[in-house]
């Protein structure tokens, strides 16, 4: 493989970074880079300023806002939003939903839906996981049954995360419960603020209000809110989980962090050095930094290797070791604070203690889940095992 960029794309990744660094709201940037937690009119003025520049949806055809990208500048605006401390475009709307409406959605669709998500003028969810049915999401229970030439919806779905702030939902729905469970699904795009739908929080470990509960209950749903044909909705689940799971390993971001946790153990005293002095702190950073060039090569390697859009196998193996890393930088954080790894919670003004040690542990609790969304890593051994081990 050839490791040196090119002049023009050497030239395009300079462009990308002025403009993250430069266009970007700096108060914007201050909350990502200290790890703090992003507001929605946070998410949708920074969407909004990368949508104006044509940066929020370079994968859509051309036609709605695409850029025609080769995989490759993907990969880089990807890299350098994440050194740059810009939060990405919203994913429900520029990664999902969007990219679903204009594979498999009608004309209408397209047109009255995909401008708006590209501006996140509409702010989406994902009704995708229930209880029973994570993993396993073809055994969905939530129903829709005809009536008239709409559908009336039940059931609940789980772990829809911004969920509060969403003001439609993409939903996976039973039409069909006498055939192969993968057979009788289809997609429906639900307005949150219709009569019947029920947002309800779930604290998570770190006390935030991340994810939800979302019941449905007599909602009805106009026929033309069907994407596709009726049943086919498991074909645009497995398209949307695909491109999910594109871009799962957060390189920049997790280099990024790395970077700055040596820069808290060069500041933080012990006993007649700083940490970074300590040989086993030390080992621990250079073991992290080498196996991230590893997965970054790895990334290149796939990004490289892809063939007409579609993800590669090698996703699997990203994705896997993309959250382990992700979750051992921020073990080391908390390590790295100390005692001071327990003031989670303290305000500022309550505590001397910096703001990296203080959201140590919030941080190293939230990351649990990058394990387990966008497919488990124990799902992502199989597809390993069976796609490219050939077992």
């Amino acid at each position: 493989m050839r490791l040196q960029l090119s002049e023009e794309d050497e030239a395009f990744r300079a462009e990308l970074r002025t403009f993250f660094t430069t266009e970007v709201d700096e108060g914007v940037r201050a909350t990502v880079r200290d790890r703090g937690e992003l507001t929605k009119d946070q998410i949708v003025a920074t969407h909004r300023t990368l949508n104006a520049a044509g940066l929020a949806v370079p994968h859509w055809p051309v036609e709605w806002g695409g850029k025609d990208w080769s995989p490759l500048r993907r990969h880089l605006w990807h890299e350098e939003m994440q050194r740059a401390c810009v939060p990405p475009p919203l994913a429900f709307n520029a990664s999902m939903i969007g990219p679903v409406i204009a594979t498999f959605g009608s004309q209408e669709q397209k047109e009255r839906f995909l401008p708006p998500t590209a501006n996140i003028d509409i702010f989406w969810s994902q009704g995708f996981s229930e209880p029973g049915a994570g993993s396993d999401l073809a055994s969905l229970r939530t129903a829709a049954v005809r009536d008239g030439d709409d559908w009336i919806v039940n059931g609940q779905k789980t772990w829809t995360t911004l969920g509060q702030w969403g003001d439609w939902i993409f939903t996976l729905v039973r039409t069909n419960p006498d055939v192969k469970k993968q057979a009788g699904i289809s997609m429906l795009l639900i307005d949150m603020r219709t009569p019947g739908v029920e947002v309800r929080p779930i604290e998570l470990i770190d006390g935030g209000h991340e994810v939800n509960e979302v019941w449905f209950t007599d909602v009805r749903v106009p026929g033309e809110n069907l994407v596709g044909e009726v049943d086919s909705g498991w074909t645009q689940a497995k398209f949307l989980l695909g491109n999910e799971r594109v871009g799962v390993a957060p390189v920049g971001a997790t280099k990024r962090v790395l970077a700055q946790a040596k820069e808290w153990a060069a500041a933080t005293r012990s006993g007649e050095g700083t940490l970074l002095d300590d040989p086993h702190v030390a080992v621990r950073i250079a073991e992290l930094e080498n196996e991230l060039m590893a997965l970054e090569l790895t990334a290149l390697r796939v990004v490289a290797n892809s063939a007409d859009g579609k993800p590669h196998p090698a996703s699997s193996v990203l994705k896997l070791r993309g959250t382990e890393l992700q979750q051992a930088v921020s073990e080391l954080v908390v390590d790295l604070a100390g005692p001071g790894a327990l003031a989670f919670g303290t305000s500022e003004a309550d505590s001397d203690l910096p703001v990296w040690a203080r959201r140590s542990t919030p941080t190293y609790l939230n990351l649990r889940k990058a394990s387990i969304y966008g497919g488990s890593n124990e799902v992502q051994r199989q597809i390993i095992a069976g796609t490219i081990l050939g077992l």
